[in-house]
């Protein structure tokens, strides 16, 4: 009966991922097999956006943002409780917004139209996303990361 109510509690809860031991420093992080096929299929339509990108496909490149983003938020908000996961997952959306704008601009042709500072041009605009993705993993590295050694969730 116990196992049961606690087999219940896991499948109700929206965040079940967890770290077995979680006192000791070689912790295991356990990721729900629904978790996993999610994160699987969101590198499937990762690799479908990129692959229309490179062969110019605009109409199957423009559909895989939407799946891609989606995914890549619904995973960062799974593993917001574990701050590692948190900040490498934040991280990705700031890349696959950067990389879906990078590719919008090349499909519609704005790529490499000048925005009138200094010697930019549109596609140059990726940089924003992609910093913001390197600020926060600094941020993680440099900051978090040692005022919480210790603590497994950073690893």
């Amino acid at each position: 009966m116990n196992s049961q109510k606690q087999m219940l509690n896991t499948d109700l809860d929206p965040f079940p991922m967890k770290m077995e031991n979680p006192g000791n420093t070689e912790g295991n992080f356990t990721i729900p097999l629904r978790y996993r096929r999610m994160e699987n299929l969101h590198i499937l339509f990762w690799l479908l956006k990129d692959i229309s990108w490179c062969m110019i496909w605009r109409p199957l490149g423009i559909a895989m943002i939407f799946p891609t983003l989606i995914f890549a938020v619904i995973i960062t908000i799974r593993t917001r409780h574990f701050i590692s996961e948190f900040y490498h997952n934040l991280a990705v959306v700031c890349w696959i917004l950067a990389n879906s704008y990078w590719m919008t601009s090349e499909f519609f042709v704005f790529d490499s139209n000048p925005i009138n500072f200094y010697d930019y041009s549109y596609k140059d605009l990726a940089i924003i996303p992609f910093a913001l993705g390197i600020l926060l993993l600094a941020y993680f590295y440099f900051w978090l990361r040692p005022r919480y050694k210790n603590q497994v969730e950073t690893m």
